[in-house]
């Protein structure tokens, strides 16, 4: 194995279990004895920027938000993708068409025109609410990283009609993200590389959603947590234990990395 020089890591059902606030102690221990051992480590979350949580007792040292279409080190912004305004209102209008609400995130709020049952869920996941707001309008507006909305696989072609510079990222088969064409967690983690001068053969990514395919196949050796679905098993290089058994700490110790 080649030293790794960066670890990639989504949040909900990997390092997160679902419905918790924090982690466990043996995960926040696995991540600092990464660092100690010189490895730099990344939240990469299909999350926007305002619903990533604070982890105390664990500084990371980047960030890729919105499914990739923001990535952080520290203040230096590496990527920032956005949808097109024009394809921003064409979705709106499909998705109105088609019966659901939608939800856009910015780089400062997340707001919705409605609250269907699918994208109330959605945001359970994240310990948001989905509260129909005012402010809609106004924030479509500005700069959209990405937006959300419940669907279904086969309605992902209707989601996207009269699009080109718009793309579906999913983890749940009831709900999308809508991310610019350019990102997802695969491509940023190649811009991170970039970046910093690191091949990708000098990186590792744990994930368990269809949102974390691409990272896990962009990697240098892609980790799918016990807990993921047998398609992003499929895809990725290795599997680790569950999020509900630590996988990733018992991972790390196995392989020698912490």
């Amino acid at each position: 194995m080649k030293k790794i020089k960066i670890a990639f890591f989504d949040i909900d059902g990997t390092i997160l279990r679902f419905g918790k606030p924090d982690m466990t102690e043996k995960v926040k221990e696995a991540l600092n004895m990464l660092q100690k051992n010189g490895v730099l480590i990344c939240l990469a979350t299909g999350r926007p920027l305002v619903a990533i949580p604070k982890f105390e007792g664990v500084n990371f040292d980047l960030t890729i938000a919105f499914n990739g279409s923001v990535c952080m080190a520290e203040d230096k912004v590496i990527t920032n993708l956005v949808i097109p305004y024009e394809e921003v209102m064409t979705i709106i209008n499909n998705a109105t068409r088609m019966g659901r609400a939608v939800a856009v995130a910015t780089k400062n709020r997340i707001v919705t025109n409605g609250a269907d049952e699918a994208l109330r869920e959605y945001f359970e996941v994240a310990n948001l609410k989905a509260t129909p707001s005012p402010e809609f309008d106004d924030a479509v507006k500005e700069e959209v990283y990405q937006m959300m909305m419940g669907c279904k696989r086969s309605e992902w072609d209707e989601v996207l009609e009269g699009t080109s510079k718009a793309k579906i990222a999913a983890w749940w088969d009831c709900a999308v993200d809508i991310i610019p064409d350019g990102s997802g967690k695969g491509n940023a983690i190649k811009k991170v590389v970039e970046y910093f001068g690191f091949s990708l053969d000098e990186t590792i990514a744990f994930g368990d959603g269809g949102n974390d395919a691409d990272m896990l196949q962009a990697a240098g050796i892609g980790v799918a947590m016990g807990n993921a679905s047998d398609s992003v098993k499929a895809v990725a290089d290795e599997v680790c234990g569950s999020v509900d058994e630590d996988g990733i700490y018992y991972y790390l110790k196995e392989k020698g990395l912490i």
